[in-house]
């Protein structure tokens, strides 16, 4: 390897792990300041808190290590072009093409690396801190998450949802099972569907039996619909089920599998399974943007004014991949191509900066 890949590898390497260090600590700080009063009013000793952090460490990495990619890059060609050495190689016959080599080996490297922290790490880790804000602090106990299936306790009811769809906001296969004092069994309701409007449940095709205790037999009445004072709100289920961030690839592909074989939506966890191998292309594509941007860099601009750029690029890219999920979730895009749209136009746009860079 050239003497000159040694470096730039070397210096890049050097500073992701900078601006990673910066970048998670600040996140860490913003986030213990929002959350301590919470953990305070739930009472949980120091050491739980720490814990939470420590478990919810490996998801900020994921969610900033393509920026400090990005930045690395930046700073590293931006000194460079601020101490006139990309000047003298360009002189010596050297171009930004030869240059962006060790850069591309780094994004695919990164690219991979964070696939596999994804995939490996992360869940567990979010999955554990999960449960602590959940159980520890939010004190959601009434909730239990077995999979798909929700499983719901109140006052002399019990509740059973087989699958519940977080941007529809609507439930599917649910049970109600009403108990007397005795526990006994006096009223139970079967829906197909039931959807929240209105600050009430809808449910929709359903069966209702009532027990008659003179008879102690059940009447069955068939409804349409039927408006149920129902305590429990969607932000309490979408808080309860199992998050696409605590399941790995091929747990989530088995999940979507599960769902589809009993005739349930999962156009959302599909976009989701297809963002956890777009996302991490992440990385190649903002060392393609950030060579580009610094090799067009002037002297006078300094490595402060690149970087700009650079957060700039990322705060749209995020913005536009944000909004291309929506689109997937709400199935006007196909899920496929809700993940890779915001990544093939950025791809485009560091191949025009790269090839006009000279």
């Amino acid at each position: 390897m050239p003497i000159l890949y040694r470096y730039l590898i070397q210096e890049i390497l050097k500073y992701i792990a900078m601006v990673l260090a910066v970048v998670v600590s600040i996140y860490l700080i913003v986030d213990f300041f929002e959350k301590i009063e919470k953990f305070m009013s739930a009472g949980l000793p120091m050491s739980r808190v720490i814990t939470f952090f420590l478990f919810n460490i490996p998801f900020i990495i994921a969610q900033v290590f393509p920026v400090s990619v990005l930045l690395a890059v930046l700073i590293v060609f931006g000194l460079m072009n601020k101490h006139h050495e990309l000047i003298a190689l360009n002189s010596a016959g050297i171009s930004v093409y030869y240059l962006f080599k060790p850069v591309f080996f780094i994004g695919i490297i990164a690219a991979l690396c964070l696939f596999c922290f994804s995939e490996g790490i992360v869940p567990m880790t979010t999955a554990v801190a999960e449960k602590i804000w959940r159980q520890e602090v939010r004190r959601e106990s009434a909730v239990i998450s077995k999979e798909k299936d929700l499983w719901l306790k109140d006052n002399r009811l019990i509740i059973n949802i087989r699958y519940y769809h977080p941007h529809e906001k609507a439930i599917f296969g649910v049970a109600l099972n009403y108990f007397d004092e005795s526990f006994n069994l006096i009223r139970k309701v079967d829906a197909k569907k039931g959807v929240f409007k209105d600050g009430t449940w809808v449910l929709s095709d359903l069966i209702e039996q009532t027990l008659d205790k003179k008879s102690g037999k059940y009447a069955v009445n068939i409804r349409d619909e039927l408006k149920e004072p129902l305590k429990f709100m969607p932000d309490d289920l979408k808080q309860s089920i199992k998050r696409s961030t605590e399941m790995g690839f091929s747990e989530l592909s088995e999940y979507i599998r599960k769902i589809e074989a009993e005739g349930y939506d999962a156009t959302t966890y599909k976009v989701d399974l297809h963002a956890k191998i777009a996302f991490p292309f992440i990385c190649l594509i903002l060392c393609l943007i950030g060579t580009g941007i610094a090799a067009r860099a002037k002297i006078r601009e300094g490595p402060s004014l690149n970087i700009a750029f650079g957060i700039g690029a990322v705060f749209v890219y995020w913005i536009f991949y944000s909004f291309c999920l929506s689109l997937g979730y709400g199935e006007m895009i196909p899920p496929i191509v809700a993940a890779w749209t915001a990544n093939f136009i950025f791809s485009c746009l560091g191949l025009f900066l790269l090839i006009n860079a000279e």
